[in-house]
């Protein structure tokens, strides 16, 4: 049985701005981003994990290496945000009165809309997530593994493997540098353990 330890980067300037969407947009952590992920890698103490990722920007990644306190992360372009079109550096308030449309249609049906528009559908991105996760099964039959990556993304994985609409990914919270815990088995069915938690 595999055991994954996800988690959603620290806080970033355009989180603390209203929820400023950060795609790919490659910005940094907040001083209080980082004192976040010092807090979860108290949390993760005594915790063995054979192996660390992250998503290539670097908000995850020095999450990700703060938090586990090792050097030897590893990035994985699975594990990137979400493609946001044209919704990218805008606040929710911001993109709907630009174009009211396109945010219906991705709270319609997110696995088909693409998001911003022009960006990934919600079936893209579950795809290539899902991917690195059954690579995690081939790798590894057991053990502790460390992921860090991004909201988006996390949501939208997690609603799937649960059997959730993904139309229902926003009910999923992931907030700054908190902890989710996952089993994967044999068949890579997921358990969920503990959501958007603080461990100790």
């Amino acid at each position: 049985m595999l055991t994954i330890y996800l988690l959603r980067h620290g806080e970033t300037s355009w989180n603390a701005d209203n929820n400023r969407y950060c795609g790919r947009t490659d910005i940094e952590l907040t001083e209080r981003g980082i004192r976040q992920a010092e807090e979860v890698n108290r949390q993760l103490r005594g915790i063995e994990f054979t192996g660390v990722y992250s998503s290539p920007l670097q908000r995850a990644y020095r999450t990700a290496c703060i938090a586990s306190g090792r050097d030897d992360v590893i990035k994985d372009e699975r594990l990137i945000e979400a493609d946001f079109g044209e919704w990218e550096g805008k606040t929710k308030e911001e993109f709907i009165a630009l174009n009211p449309a396109l945010w219906t249609n991705w709270m319609k049906d997110p696995g088909v809309a693409r998001a911003g528009g022009t960006g990934e559908s919600g079936a893209d991105i579950v795809k290539r997530v899902d991917n690195f996760f059954q690579s995690l099964q081939d790798n590894f039959n057991s053990g502790n593994v460390l992921v860090v990556a991004n909201n988006g993304t996390n949501r939208l994985y997690l609603a799937h493997k649960l059997g959730i609409s993904l139309k229902n990914y926003r009910q999923l919270v992931q907030q700054n540098s908190s902890v989710t815990c996952f089993t994967l088995d044999s068949n890579t069915v997921l358990t969920l353990e503990l959501l958007n938690s603080k461990l100790r």
